[in-house]
């Protein structure tokens, strides 16, 4: 596991600290790649992928925190890699509607 502690002193805080600690995790060497990222695979298959670098990355945020992080910063493409065509790259995507659509997918997630 790779990261590294931040240690900063700062004025104004969401919490109201006089300093914070800062985790960053650095999760490239960790990331488990789709075995074919130039194939489509299953919407199924991408979650899986992603619950387990969501597993990896759950495991150095514990770590961060019991070492005494207040902020802990995880790559953008630690869930599911960055070696992707195009169309490949959708299964591991989420549909974001339209603000103006009146509609909550949490609430009606098969609309």
């Amino acid at each position: 596991m790779t990261w590294g502690i931040i240690s900063s002193s700062f004025s104004i805080l969401a919490w109201a600290l006089d300093s914070y600690i800062a985790a960053v995790y650095e999760h490239s060497h960790a990331v488990i790649l789709p075995r074919a990222a130039h194939k489509t695979v299953s919407p199924e298959d991408a979650l899986a992928l992603m619950n387990r670098n969501m597993d990896i990355l759950e495991g150095a945020i514990r770590e961060a925190a019991q070492q005494g992080a207040h902020i802990i910063v995880t790559p953008e493409d630690g869930l599911y890699g960055w070696v992707f065509t195009r169309e490949a790259i959708y299964p591991y995507l989420e549909d974001i509607p339209d603000p103006e659509v009146n509609w909550i997918p949490c609430t009606d997630p098969t609309r």
